[in-house]
């Protein structure tokens, strides 16, 4: 299974930006999505989460309200939809691949990774 991510990139304060997350190998119904993010000298954090079926969702406390998931079966591609940025959600972004029972917030329940895209927000 592999998780290739893209759409980071350069924008203003305010701005909105979608990642996508395109899975191969596997059927995105198989498993709880996540994306997690890491700022220079910090830990990796925890973004949002969706179950397989796409019902049930978990926000990271940082970003409720300003950042959405999808799903786009067809494509086998998870989404994430960040609006009102703000500088300090400069990051490199992951998006993650859970498959077993245990909540995708924690990344010992991670399965796989995708290597990441850089977001950048200018104040």
């Amino acid at each position: 299974v592999q998780l290739q991510a893209s759409g980071g990139g350069l924008v203003q304060a305010g701005g909105s930006l979608r990642l996508s997350c395109a899975v191969s190998g596997r059927t995105i119904s198989t498993y709880a999505m996540a994306w997690f993010r890491q700022a220079p000298g910090k830990e990796r954090e925890f973004v949002i989460s969706n179950s397989r079926s796409g019902g049930e969702t978990h926000y990271g406390a940082s970003v409720r309200g300003r950042v959405t998931i999808s799903r786009d079966n067809a494509k086998n591609t998870v989404y994430l939809q960040m609006n009102s940025l703000r500088p300090d959600d400069t990051a490199v972004y992951y998006c993650a691949a859970a498959s077993g029972l245990g909540s995708p917030y924690y990344e010992t329940n991670i399965d796989y990774w995708g290597q990441g895209t850089q977001v950048t927000v200018s104040s």
